[in-house]
Parts: C-alpha cells; sequence; structure tokens
C-alpha cells in the first residue's frame, strides 16, 4: 500500500500511526501540498478533491479522509470493537473530532505554527479558540471517567482524537489544565507501535 500524505498533518499521521501499530508494511508518500502536489492531473484523477491523506490499496483502487482510511484499516482488527452499540460509540468519537474538534483545534494550530499567526487571521483565531476549548472539555468530562473513548481500550477513536490534541498546544491550547487528557495522551504514547508525528515544514 502506498500513504500520500504531509508531515506534520494529523489527518495524515492519523493512518500512518495505525499502519504502523498494526504493523503493516507500507510507503509512504511525501506531498508538498504549497507546492500544489494535490492539486495535479494525477492526483486529482485518484482523489478529485485534492486533499490528503489518500491510501491507495493496490494500482486503481485508492480512499480518501482520514477516518474512512481508519474505519478501513482496523477491520477485524483490535482496534476496532467487535459489538455493536462499541463500534457506534467509535463512530460518535471520530464525528465530534471532524465536526467539534478539528476545525477548531487543527485550524488554529495550522494559523499559527505554519503559516506563523498572520494578523489577516487573529479573528478567526479568536472565534475558533473557545469552541477548541469547549471541545477539550468535553474530552475532559470522558476521560475522568474512562481510559479510552470507545469501550474500555484504545481503538481508532483514540487515535482519531490523539492526532490534533497532541500538538494542540502548537495552537497555544494550554493543555495542563486537563490532567485526564494528558494522563490518556501518555496512554496513547505507551502503546505498542507507537510512533511520533513527522514534524513537518513551518512558516
Amino acid at each position: 500500500m502506498k500513504l500520500f500524505g504531509m508531515s506534520g498533518s494529523g489527518n495524515c499521521y492519523k493512518p500512518q500511526l495505525l499502519m504502523s501499530q498494526l504493523g503493516m508494511d507500507f510507503e509512504w508518500v511525501e506531498l508538498d501540498l504549497r507546492a500544489g502536489a494535490s492539486r495535479t492531473a494525477d492526483f486529482l484523477a485518484m482523489n478529485p478533491n485534492g486533499k490528503v491523506p489518500l491510501l491507495e490499496i493496490e494500482p486503481g483502487t485508492t480512499l480518501p479522509e482520514s477516518n474512512a482510511i481508519l474505519w478501513y484499516l482496523a477491520e477485524g482488527t483490535p482496534f476496532l470493537p467487535e459489538d455493536r452499540l462499541e463500534r457506534a460509540r467509535v463512530l460518535q468519537w471520530m464525528f465530534f473530532e471532524q465536526y467539534s474538534h478539528e476545525p477548531n483545534i487543527a485550524t488554529v494550530r495550522f494559523w499559527i505554527a505554519f503559516l506563523g499567526n498572520p494578523e489577516s487571521h487573529q479573528q478567526k483565531i479568536a472565534e475558533c479558540r473557545p469552541r477548541g476549548y469547549a471541545a477539550l472539555d468535553v474530552m475532559e468530562g470522558e476521560l475522568a471517567r474512562r481510559s479510552y473513548f470507545a469501550g474500555d481500550r484504545y481503538s481508532i477513536a483514540d487515535i482519531a482524537l490523539y492526532a490534533y490534541t497532541h500538538v494542540a498546544h502548537e495552537g497555544g491550547f494550554e493543555l495542563d489544565r486537563y490532567p485526564a487528557i494528558n494522563d490518556w495522551l501518555q496512554r496513547v504514547r505507551e502503546q505498542p507501535g507507537h510512533v511520533p508525528m513527522a514534524t513537518g515544514d513551518r512558516a
């Protein structure tokens, strides 16, 4: 398999982390999005949406969207529960990550860490940061009651939320106010096969 992505992207890190934890042999294909690498005719033929990550399962068969890739790869493994309700819980938190978490935490991180905190984005940052903290508050409440997000074991729900939470400080979010989240971050780091996110380029 080939995984097309950009170093430093949490969405690209998600499938990379799972594939490493599954012990899968895959090729990482680095794309420079700022140079338009995801807008070429060849790439758009694989993903008309022009975004990464993109998993090439075999020549001619590709799958975009980070959480869809996680679900596909986790099927039939301990990273995705068999119980109907627990599987729905996994989806619950993956939807939460994409709707409430990523749009506010990941985007603020991008504006600050990658674009250099431009003046033109200050109003957007001010609008997103409270919503980012609200998402962290929800996570803290859940993790105060349980060790992981779906059931009692580590799953792709944790991978989905870990990707941008563990670098939220790069967007100015104060994680030291969240003891349960910090304990969970450490548990994720201690999972077998864990690999760190590649740094990527900063502005």
